[in-house]
């Protein structure tokens, strides 16, 4: 059995249409959606493709309307990126990401696998390292063999005890220093993960010729190019960079 392993698409369709490898089940780790500007496709995809999904915690806050503020980094752009996302989002949009649960216990040929955004202990906010005392500690109680998680952005598999813990990774917005798609597939217990290249320049056209704030295009168009974000204000010094590019 192929398992394909997705996690944080972030609304960015050009990324997510990259992924072709052909697998059994998909298995999605949550947050569709902020931060990418095409919500619509993804959501077709994920409803067509996906077999077992979670949520994720920004899943959460676009099904609860939730507003976000902040000055700086993610943040801001979380708060940017989110209302836009919600006029594109109906009712029906809103209730699919509400019914994903926060996590959910699976076998595949008597392996049991957990799916959780986070961690076990905070399903949608706690930020993992991949560091083996701190998953102890986590996974104390957790009866899996396989627990799969997202949200950091960073892949990593991580032998801890006698389980695994994997992330593999953004697919919409990795934050590795890679900027290519990041999944990851198991395959007869072998874990391998992935990246493939995908037209970034389309993701960054579509935040070129949105709405955002000047300052939220620049950030947005350099993690998305350079799978990072240098400086937590950068995107105020490269507004006027940006505007060179033929940003509306």
């Amino acid at each position: 059995m192929r398992i394909l392993v997705i996690a944080d698409i972030h609304a960015n369709w050009p990324a997510l249409q990259a992924i072709t490898d052909p697998h059994d089940v998909c298995l999605f780790l949550g947050d569709l959606v902020d931060y990418g500007l095409d919500p619509l496709p993804c959501f077709d995809w994920v409803k067509e493709k996906v077999h077992y999904s979670v949520r994720g915690n920004h899943d959460h806050g676009v099904a609860q309307k939730v507003n976000v503020t902040g000055k700086n980094g993610f943040r801001y752009l979380t708060g940017v990126t989110r209302p836009v996302t919600l006029e594109m989002m109906t009712s029906d949009h809103r209730r699919f990401l509400a019914a994903m649960p926060v996590s959910r216990m699976l076998t595949f040929d008597d392996t049991r696998y957990l799916l959780v955004h986070a961690t076990p202990r905070d399903p949608l906010d706690e930020y993992a390292l991949p560091d083996a005392d701190f998953w102890a500690r986590r996974l104390q109680g957790v009866e899996a063999d396989v627990v799969c998680v997202g949200h950091t952005h960073h892949p990593y598999v991580l032998q801890v005890g006698d389980k695994l813990v994997i992330n593999p990774g953004s697919v919409g917005q990795p934050r590795d220093g890679d900027p290519r798609a990041a999944y990851a597939m198991i395959e007869d217990q072998r874990v391998e993960l992935k990246r493939v290249e995908y037209p970034v320049e389309d993701t960054v056209r579509t935040v070129l010729q949105s709405t955002l704030p000047e300052p939220a295009k620049a950030l947005l168009v350099d993690v998305f190019r350079t799978g990072g974000m240098a400086k937590p204000d950068s995107g105020k010094q490269k507004a006027d960079d940006l505007s060179k590019e033929g940003a509306p």
